[in-house]
Parts: C-alpha cells; sequence; structure tokens
C-alpha cells in the first residue's frame, strides 16, 4: 500500500454535504486533465478557461469517475490502495464531488 492520502477537498465547501454513494458519476467530456511529473494535474475547461488543482489523491479520484464506479466504490478503492485513509474521508469525498458537480466537471451517469 502506498502512502499517498492527501486532503483533497477544498476548506470552501459546505460542512455536512452528502452525496447518494451509490451514484455514479462520470467526467464532463469537454474538461482536460493535464498531469503533471509530480503526480499533481490540472484539471482544465476550454469553454471558460477555468483551472482546477488536484493533488494526487483528487487524479486518483477523477481517473475513477468513468460512469462505471460508485462514489462508495471509489472510497473503497482509496481505502485499498493509499495507507492514513482518516475517518473524515467520506466527507471530503463528498466535498470534492460536491465542487466537481458544481463546476460542471463531472456529472451523473
Amino acid at each position: 500500500m502506498a502512502t499517498c492520502w492527501h486532503r483533497f477537498a477544498t476548506s470552501d465547501m459546505k460542512k455536512g454535504m452528502r452525496m447518494d454513494q451509490a451514484v455514479k458519476y462520470r467526467v464532463n467530456p469537454t474538461i482536460v486533465l493535464r498531469e503533471e511529473f509530480d503526480d499533481w494535474a490540472v484539471l482544465f475547461d476550454p469553454d471558460t478557461g477555468d483551472a482546477f488543482g488536484l493533488d494526487p489523491v483528487g487524479v486518483f479520484i477523477w481517473k475513477r469517475l468513468d460512469g462505471r464506479h460508485t462514489a462508495a466504490e471509489v472510497l473503497a478503492e482509496l481505502r485499498a490502495n493509499c495507507e492514513d485513509v482518516p475517518p473524515e474521508a467520506p466527507a471530503q469525498l463528498d466535498a470534492f464531488l460536491g465542487e466537481l458537480l458544481s463546476k460542471g466537471y463531472i456529472a451523473n451517469a
């Protein structure tokens, strides 16, 4: 298991937000993922010019938003592949998915 846990949710997300863990998400095909050499990445929306930074855990999650994985499955994969996943990981995942949804970067599959 790799030590890869980082806090990937932003601090300005609503506290207590709960996403449906059974929903499958897919990325907006117009959003560009640019991976950097240090396992971080940038999401770029060519329609708006907006950019959004992802740490390695955010990249791990993004790559599983393929319309086949539920949020619960993504969380299970995080726990299986990362050490030191904190108890607040479900809430952080909810916040992260909520932010991606609000930006139009992902949608329900």
